[in-house]
């Protein structure tokens, strides 16, 4: 992916993990399965949507996407526990696309007794994107790439 010029660090918190530590069970494949909550701290004036990616940074298969879902509308938080489905209607009819959960959240749930690094990824964007919930985050990124106003991350692990 090329870098976007003029892009900007988005800070953001997510709810019960900070940057490095374990992610919290809830938030996994072995717990609730549900999506955390995140709280953003340095928005953007100029944002109009975000979206989330999860990524497992140790799978064999480099930066495998566990979740991706886009045109969050621009806010402060995002809600845990967000609904499975290719359109969200509580998010502003967000849209979930193509990764290990199938237009849904997928925690971490690597093989028993192996350590898996995951990295959140939000990013703020200057425009709604009209791609379809079949998508996958190579796609995303493609149509984003213009667009992206702030990104930003954390990693958690988990075994």
């Amino acid at each position: 992916m090329k870098k976007v010029m003029n892009s900007a660090v988005l800070e953001f918190e997510c709810i019960g993990m900070d940057n490095g530590s374990k992610f919290p069970i809830e938030y996994t494949g072995r717990g609730q399965d549900i999506s955390p909550e995140f709280v953003i701290e340095n928005l953007s004036p100029n944002a109009k949507t975000l979206a989330v990616t999860l990524e497992d940074l140790s799978h064999p298969i480099k930066d495998f996407t566990h979740w991706i879902i886009w045109n969050i509308p621009a806010a402060e938080r995002i809600r845990e526990n967000i609904p499975a489905g290719k359109t969200v209607p509580v998010l502003g009819n967000a849209r979930q696309g193509v990764g290990y959960g199938l237009h849904r959240y997928a925690g971490p749930k690597p093989p028993k007794g192996k350590k898996h690094a995951y990295r959140f990824t939000i990013y703020s964007l200057d425009c709604e994107l009209n791609i379809r919930a079949s998508s996958m985050k190579r796609n995303f990124l493609k149509k984003a790439e213009k667009h992206i106003i702030q990104r930003g991350s954390i990693v958690g692990e988990f075994e």
